[in-house]
């Protein structure tokens, strides 16, 4: 019979019921499994490697992942990066007291109770208590027994990865630990080791720890000022070897749209929440997911200037009032005005719907615009001399420049001008818009149009 000392039957469960199991007559795992012969210069107490087959390992069955906040914190190691003074302590801490009293955190999400120990190492008690005390409120007669704190701790090369096993072992259900903050718990950098292999090393401890035990272990840590705004992992401090590590990272960014929390592991499902931080409890609210609250708000700056305007408004001076791009604020144009949620008011303008006024009154009022296309010249003229109406200068509200057709920038501002130019009433729009086809393709146009959320249908086309 195989040998399955130190083999864990299931992940996460301690080496022991191995023992148990063969003590209670199931071989199957000895049967099995085929342990690997050590390698030479292996000592006499090293663990021997086991293999399986793909056939076993489809049969076997695994509990399902564990959510200590569900949707964001799982079992295994997860870091939590964000810049200095975001709020990480905050987040964490509001976390951690949800799961000890079995309560909400986030804003109203349900956390299954159990054991907490929260590493504030960067804070003294005085501080934690009055952290506590704002986040628990007024309301909170009874601050949970379950939730375990301490202001120093052992790094983890001198104890400290021992002493947090010590206190998972001393507890009937221990479900998350916090360790705030990474810099004060990993060991101090050898003089042999590379950075990255420092970095990985500072994790990987806590993450074998977690699986072992199956709970959940945060560490906070920082992100540094560089990085690209496509990806906002690469801003995590230090090298890959902290993100390596751990099961999942998830970062706290704030930016001109407000404050995102992302996430990204092995087990998690990928996170970009929206969410607000509330002064007044000291607690962060999940708002939803950031591409549709950030729609959601750029609909309410849009509305808002609207509303506040004295005549209507061209997509540009909207594009200037609420501080978005011109490409966002025409496909929602678009899209409010198909929902009605804006009203055209001609010359390929907007007014809010409670503004219905301006609408009376700019109908019979030259803009300062139609001049410029009152003087663009006849395109059908232009066609007749055996030239393709010219899209730059004045004689289109197109471009101010020669238009490059390999420019994609040029040819959607090219398309919205013409747009606008239909939406004015100009007769040379359906010329002008053959011209740019032939300039580039069908295709293309097309597909900037779709892009663009502009129509350019028509019987004229």
């Amino acid at each position: 019979m195989a040998d399955l000392t130190g083999y864990t039957i299931e992940h996460g469960k301690p080496d022991h019921l191995a023992d148990e199991a063969l003590s209670e007559g199931y071989d199957g795992w000895a049967n099995d499994r085929v342990p690997i012969a050590p390698r030479r210069g292996a000592g006499k107490g090293s663990a021997k490697p086991l293999i399986f087959t793909a056939a076993e390992l489809r049969r076997r069955e695994f509990s399902p992942i564990r959510y200590v906040v569900p949707g964001y914190i799982a079992e295994g190691c997860t870091l939590l990066a964000g810049r200095p003074k975001l709020g990480k302590s905050w987040l964490v801490l509001e976390a951690g007291l949800a799961v000890a009293s079995g309560s909400n955190c986030l804003g109203g999400i349900p956390c299954e109770q159990g054991d907490v120990l929260y590493l504030a190492l960067e804070d003294n008690e005085r501080r934690l208590q009055r952290r506590m005390d704002k986040v628990l409120g007024a309301f909170a007669t009874e601050w949970p027994a379950a939730f375990e704190c301490a202001t120093e701790w052992p790094r983890s090369n001198e104890g400290g990865i021992d002493a947090i096993e010590e206190w998972i072992l001393s507890k009937e259900n221990p479900r998350l630990v916090i360790v705030d903050v990474l810099a004060m718990f990993k060991p101090v950098r050898g003089d042999k080791e590379s950075l990255y292999e420092a970095d990985y090393l500072s994790i990987k401890g806590l993450q074998g720890l977690a699986g072992k035990y199956q709970v959940a272990i945060v560490v906070v840590h920082h992100t540094r000022k560089s990085g690209t705004e496509s990806d906002p992992f690469e801003k995590v401090s230090g090298t890959l070897g902290l993100s390596g590590a751990a099961d999942t990272t998830v970062i706290l960014d704030r930016d001109g749209n407000g404050a995102t929390l992302y996430g990204r592991g092995r087990d998690v499902e990928e996170i970009e929440a929206a969410v607000i931080f509330d002064k007044a409890s000291c607690r962060w609210h999940v708002q939803g997911e950031a591409s549709e609250v950030r729609r959601t708000d750029e609909r309410g700056g849009i509305l808002a200037a609207l509303e506040d305007a004295d005549e209507p408004m061209s997509p540009g001076e909207i594009a200037i009032a609420t501080g978005h791009t011109r490409n966002a604020i025409d496909q929602l144009l678009y899209k409010m005005g198909k929902a009605g949620e804006v009203l055209k008011a001609g010359r390929g303008r907007y007014v809010h719907p409670n503004r219905t006024d301006l609408i009376d009154r700019d109908a019979g009022t030259p803009h300062k615009n139609d001049k410029k296309i009152r003087k663009a010249p006849s395109a059908e003229g232009d066609t007749e001399r055996g030239s393709p109406p010219d899209l730059t200068g004045t004689s289109a509200p197109v471009r101010n420049a020669p238009l490059d057709p390999t420019d994609e920038a040029a040819v959607e501002d090219a398309l919205r001008s013409i747009h606008e130019a239909k939406e004015a009433g100009a007769p040379e729009w359906p010329a002008l818009l053959a011209a740019l086809v032939n300039m580039t393709s069908k295709d293309e146009v097309a597909r900037l149009a779709k892009k663009l959320g502009l129509d350019l249908g028509g019987d004229d086309a």
